[in-house]
Order: C-alpha cells, then sequence, then structure tokens
C-alpha cells in the first residue's frame, strides 16, 4: 500500500475514533509495523504544525489520538463544548495526585496519606474515568487497588506518568519538623 493512502487511512481512523486508538489497532487495520506507524505520525504531526493547522496527534501510553492545538481552546471551547466540566475538589486533586504517583494504591494507603476517610472522592474520580480498579492487591482482605486512566493523562495534558513532574525530597530534622531535601 502506498504511504499516503496509509497516511489517509491513520488520519481517518483517529478522526472518527474521538478516543486513544492503540498502536496495534492500527498495525492491524493499515498491516504495517509499529515503528513505521511512529515514524508516519509523527511525519503527520510535523505537516500540520509547519502549516498552522488546527489539529494535531498525541500520543497517550500505547496509542494516538487527534484532537484540537492547546491555543485554539479559547475559540473553539463557546461554540462546541456545552458539557459540564467535572469539577475536582481539593480532596479529588489530593487523591488523583497520590493515585498517580503510586499506581496499584489501595483505599487505606490513600487515606492513610491524606489521613481523612476516601471513599467518596474515589467512587468520584471513578465515576469521571479518572482512575480505575488495578487488581486485587495480594495482602490479607485483598483490597483493591487502583491506577489513573488515559482519561486523566488527556485532561491533564500528559502522554505517560513517566511525564509528570518529579515531586520535592523532604525529611524530618532534629526538630521533627519536614525540610526540603536540596539535590
Amino acid at each position: 500500500m502506498e504511504i499516503d493512502k496509509i497516511r489517509g487511512i491513520i488520519e481517518a481512523i483517529l478522526f472518527c475514533a474521538g478516543r486513544v486508538v492503540k498502536i496495534k489497532e492500527l498495525e492491524l487495520a493499515v498491516e504495517i509495523n509499529e515503528k513505521d506507524i511512529i515514524e508516519i505520525i509523527n511525519d503527520m504531526n510535523k505537516e500540520y504544525k509547519d502549516i498552522s493547522r488546527g489539529i494535531e496527534i498525541i500520543r497517550i501510553n500505547d496509542g494516538y489520538q487527534m484532537c484540537t492545538k492547546k491555543e485554539y481552546y479559547e475559540y473553539i471551547n463557546p461554540v462546541i463544548d456545552k458539557r459540564i466540566k467535572p469539577k475536582l475538589s481539593q480532596a479529588a486533586l489530593e487523591a488523583l495526585s497520590i493515585i498517580a504517583y503510586n499506581p496499584r494504591i489501595t483505599r487505606a494507603e490513600i487515606e492513610a496519606i491524606r489521613g481523612v476517610s476516601s471513599d467518596a472522592v474515589i467512587y468520584k474520580l471513578l465515576e469521571y474515568n479518572l482512575i480505575e480498579e488495578a487488581g486485587k492487591v495480594d495482602i490479607l482482605g485483598k483490597p483493591m487497588s487502583y491506577k489513573t486512566t488515559d482519561e486523566f493523562l488527556r485532561m491533564f495534558g500528559y502522554g505517560s506518568l513517566e511525564e509528570l513532574p518529579e515531586l520535592p525530597k523532604y525529611r524530618i530534622d532534629e526538630n521533627q519538623q519536614i525540610v526540603s531535601v536540596e539535590k
């Protein structure tokens, strides 16, 4: 199959899907390997950038999604987006950041870090599809663990959890005070 046709197929799939399309799905559709698909998508993104297009293709974990460029949000939002945005409380943001930095963490571990009950917050994050169940942990009681979703990555503009900013390092000094550790 010629390269222009493959590019057109990939573009059509990403446009119509409206979600993250896994590389494996693209491999099956166009019958070429992962390396070539990544190269084609990178070339497509260069083209979108060079001719000032309003779209781009972003990578999220092991997939891609076509979306509008961030700089056009203020023009698009008043026209298109009439949905109610999820409003995340401080508690929800705290729990979400704990889960993002500690994939496969249990509710009890989240509560130990936060110092308060987190049941309602976890249910809300599950409802917003920002976290998902990651399976049972092999400890007493077999509690459920949680991890962030691709929706979390998309909403906060990350391609993977490795892109999260590094957390500052702290220690407890001789006066039992928390102090920052210089790098």
